[in-house]
């Protein structure tokens, strides 16, 4: 059985009745609760040409399913439905009675159903409702069933948080460059010098050793050093990547929505109400 609750929910998003195979078959105009229990056991569905008529639809087999009413009737049934004065808001014992017997559902005599306000398509309260309704609070809701003599005020709250994306990349390349060194390098040769000795004691036996007159060469190798490059590679550092975390601060600017309660009234109000 569908709570007067999923009813309340589902007006407030304006809900629409579907059948079995989720053809729709129409836009919920109004609600009717049981007198004696306060359930919801029928809606009406606005049908015909640019939804001028109203068919009543039982709620008995019927169930909720997101913003829709979900019932086991497809549209030309609904419309095929017998058509019902409502007269303020009330459906007598014959009409009830004919339309359960349309539906193939059990009557029971002496059940009368009541409008409880739940019109999407007209404002103002329901005729037929005192104001101490069978609940016992004092004036009635007209935008869905009653529930007590205070309304709840709520409003969104921000709440803020972080979640961790990608902004970029970056990567190690390595590649190959070249350039010029220049390195003095002390490298020697050698040069001839002409020497001269006097003949002495000591040498003039050399001096004599050989023909008086002759003519004679003598020849000496010069050497000198030439620099000499190689090359060896050699590791010199190791280069990795690392990431360091820097905290700053952002600000969030968003709209949140709340619910203001005032007052309103046609005659002078003695009592205050409370700031909200």
């Amino acid at each position: 059985m569908i709570s007067t609750n999923e009813i309340q929910n589902l007006l407030a998003s304006g809900g629409t009745v579907v059948d079995t195979t989720g053809d729709k078959v129409g836009k919920v105009s109004q609600v009717f609760l049981d007198d004696q229990t306060g359930n919801p056991e029928w809606v009406t569905v606005t049908t015909g040409l640019f939804g001028t008529a109203e068919s009543f639809i039982p709620l008995a087999q019927a169930t909720i399913r997101g913003d829709e009413i979900v019932v086991p009737h497809d549209k030309a049934t609904v419309k095929g439905a017998p058509r019902v004065a409502d007269a303020n808001g009330h459906l007598s014992e014959t009409e009830e009675a004919e339309l359960f017997r349309y539906y193939g559902l059990d009557y029971t005599t002496g059940t009368e159903t009541t409008t409880a306000g739940y019109d999407t398509t007209t404002a103002g309260t329901t005729a037929g409702v005192s104001d101490v309704n069978q609940h016992g609070t004092v004036g009635h809701d007209t935008s869905g069933p009653t529930t007590d003599n205070a309304m709840t005020r709520s409003e969104e709250q921000l709440h803020v948080g972080t979640e961790r994306v990608a902004t970029g990349r970056a990567r190690l390349r390595k590649y190959v460059v070249s350039e010029q060194q220049t390195v003095s390098v002390p490298v020697s040769h050698e040069e001839v010098r002409l020497e001269r000795e006097p003949i002495t004691d000591a040498n003039v036996g050399n001096a004599l050793d050989g023909p008086a007159i002759s003519e004679e060469e003598h020849e000496v190798v010069l050497t000198e050093e030439r620099p000499v490059v190689a090359k060896e590679t050699v590791p010199v550092e190791r280069v990795r990547l690392d990431t360091d975390v820097v905290t700053e601060t952002e600000t969030v600017t968003e709209d949140v929505r709340k619910e203001q309660i005032e007052l309103e009234g046609d005659t002078d109000t003695r009592r205050g109400t409370t700031g909200l």
